[in-house]
C-alpha cells in the first residue's frame, strides 16, 4: 500500500475519529499532519517494515524524543485500525520493536502561595464587578482548573448540561469521548461557577464557559487569562492551565490521596502516566526532612 492507496484510508479513519470517537479538533488536526508526514516519507514505496524504519530514522533525526513518541503513536492507532478494517493483512507494526529513550522531564507546578494569590486577584475582581462578566469567568475557570485538574480542552468543551451545580458536579467528556463524574466538593468553587452561570444562563447543549464573542471559550483564551493572572502573582513565572493539572495532583499525592483515585480524576488510562507525579512528590522530601525535621530542634 502506497501513498495513493494511503489517501482514501486516512480521509476514513480522520471521519471516523471525528464523529465516531468524537475526539477534538486539535487531535485530530495533529493526526491528519502526523499521517501526511508519513505518507510524504513513503513517497511511491508500500507501507511495510522496512519503509517504516526509514520512515522512524528520519523521525529520529529531526525531531524531540517526545515528538517522535507521540508521531509513533498516531500512525500505530492508524495502522491498527487499518488491520480492523481489512485494508492491511498485517499491522507492521506487529512484532516491530521500537525504543525510544526519552528523557525524563518532572511536570512543573505552580506553588500552592501563587495559586491562591491568583484566586485572591480574580475573586476580588469578580466581587468588585472589574470586566464585569469576564471577570467572573475568570474566577470561575481557575477555580475550576484547580480544583478539578482538568484539562484545558476538557473545560472549554464543557456544555451547560454537563455543570450540575445543584449536586455540585461535572459530567467531563475527555480523550476518545471517555466520559468521567467528578465532583465539586468546596464551597468557594461552587460559588465562583453559580455567580458566573447566573449571568447568562445558557441551557443544554449551549457552552458553559463563552467568550466576548458569545461563542465557546477557546484554549488559547485560557491560556492567555491564566498566563495575565500568573505575571501577577509571579512575575517571573510563565504559568500555563496544565500546570494547574499537574499541581492538582501533586498536591492531592502528597496529601496521601491513593494514586488510583487520582488516576480516576485526571481521566488517565494508565496508571503508569500518573505515576510521573511520584517523582514531583518524592523530590519535596528533601525538603520536609531539611525544614520540618524535629532533629532540626535539638542542639548538642
Amino acid at each position: 500500500m502506497n501513498e495513493h492507496e494511503l489517501e482514501p484510508c486516512i480521509t476514513h479513519y480522520l471521519e471516523v475519529c471525528e464523529r465516531q470517537r468524537r475526539l477534538n479538533s486539535k487531535t485530530v488536526r495533529a493526526y491528519r499532519t502526523d499521517l501526511r508526514q508519513l505518507t510524504d516519507s513513503l513517497g511511491k514505496q508500500p507501507l511495510g517494515r522496512e519503509t517504516l524504519a526509514a520512515y522512524i530514522a528520519g523521525l529520529n533525526r529531526d525531531c524531540k524524543p517526545r515528538t517522535v513518541k507521540r508521531k509513533l503513536a498516531s500512525v500505530k492507532a492508524f495502522c491498527r485500525w487499518m488491520e480492523d478494517e481489512g485494508y492491511l493483512t498485517e499491522d507492521p507494526f506487529r512484532r516491530f520493536r521500537v525504543r525510544l529513550r526519552e528523557p525524563k522531564t518532572l511536570p512543573r507546578t505552580i506553588p500552592l502561595r501563587t495559586i491562591e494569590d491568583m484566586l485572591r486577584r480574580a475573586h476580588s475582581l469578580a466581587e468588585a464587578g472589574a470586566g464585569d462578566d469576564r471577570a467572573r469567568r475568570d474566577s470561575a475557570v481557575l477555580e475550576l482548573l484547580f480544583a478539578t485538574g482538568i484539562r484545558v480542552s476538557e473545560l472549554c468543551g464543557l456544555n451547560a448540561e454537563d455543570v450540575n451545580l445543584k449536586e455540585g458536579s461535572l459530567m467531563i467528556w475527555g480523550k476518545g469521548a471517555k466520559e468521567r463524574l467528578l465532583q465539586i466538593g468546596n464551597v468557594d468553587v461552587l460559588t465562583a461557577l453559580r455567580r458566573y452561570a447566573y449571568i447568562g444562563k445558557r441551557t443544554g447543549r449551549e457552552p458553559f464557559f463563552v467568550g466576548r464573542d458569545g461563542q465557546r471559550l477557546t484554549d488559547q483564551s485560557v491560556r492567555r487569562m491564566v498566563h495575565k493572572y500568573g505575571k501577577l502573582s509571579a512575575p517571573t513565572m510563565n504559568v500555563t492551565p496544565h500546570m494547574f493539572r499537574h499541581s492538582f495532583a501533586t498536591l492531592l499525592l502528597e496529601e496521601d490521596v491513593d494514586i488510583r483515585y487520582i488516576q480516576r480524576m485526571l481521566g488517565h488510562s494508565s496508571i503508569l502516566t500518573t505515576q510521573i507525579y511520584t517523582n514531583v512528590a518524592a523530590s519535596k522530601q528533601k525538603d520536609i526532612l531539611s525544614t520540618r525535621h524535629p532533629r532540626n530542634r535539638i542542639a548538642l
